[in-house]
């Protein structure tokens, strides 16, 4: 599942856009200012973000900044009731992707959501083509090497989750808060099992593999 972060100190449109999001299917976090929006980026695995400009501390500019020194390739959609020229060109200047005014069309938002995302190779169809390789979210299968197989629900989540961030490194608690959610009381050592059982499964298969990142966790290599 994506996960949008929302970042505005407005509670009841933190609110609307959570309503209008988790609609569309999108899981959701929210912080209402800069500095816990960082907070949250380190915490959790984030796709894509949704910022305000007018924030109390960090504003929208220099937290939109700051995320750009650690994460240059985030989608960042920028929203405000600000509507002058000069306010878009410097949120482009700092970094973002994408601007909207307020107040929102939710349909709309949803399009430019799933636009960016597929700028940023996050694939909105749910299927993923690395060579001849297919995997196909819905039926939990992988494709490839004239065979189809079916995976395990977690097994299949995991490998997908891995290759559409191709050489981001994912610790194993975020892959384990992401997969099996936070309030799973399975431990972390679950990811390793899971990871040991895809290398296994797909060993020899030349189009990707995941590499452990010792000290950190996990990442997907593809290679054609």
């Amino acid at each position: 599942m994506v996960n949008i972060l929302i970042v505005d100190d407005d509670r009841n449109i933190r609110f609307v856009l959570r309503e209008v999001l988790e609609l569309a299917r999108f899981n959701v976090f929210e912080a209402r200012d800069g500095a816990s929006a960082l907070e949250v980026y380190e915490r959790e695995h984030v796709d894509l973000v949704i910022v305000d400009i007018m924030m109390p501390g960090m504003d929208g500019y220099e937290f939109t900044r700051e995320l750009r020194e650690a994460d240059a390739r985030l989608p960042i959609l920028m929203i405000s009731a600000k509507q002058m020229p000069e306010d878009r060109k410097r949120g482009f200047a700092v970094g973002i992707d994408d601007y909207m005014s307020k107040p929102l069309d939710p349909e709309e938002l949803i399009l430019r959501i799933k636009a960016l995302l597929r700028r940023a190779n996050i694939e909105s169809e749910r299927r993923i083509k690395i060579g001849e390789v297919v995997l196909d979210y819905d039926a939990y299968t992988v494709t490839g090497h004239g065979t189809v197989q079916e995976l395990p629900q977690k097994e299949f989540q995991l490998l997908y989750k891995l290759l559409s961030y191709p050489d981001k490194i994912f610790t194993r608690i975020q892959l384990m808060d992401e997969i099996w959610g936070v309030d799973c009381e399975t431990g972390w050592e679950t990811v390793t099992v899971h990871i040991g059982r895809l290398r296994k499964r797909f060993e020899g298969w030349e189009e990707f593999e995941i590499e452990n990142i010792r000290g950190l966790g996990y990442k997907a290599v593809r290679k054609v």
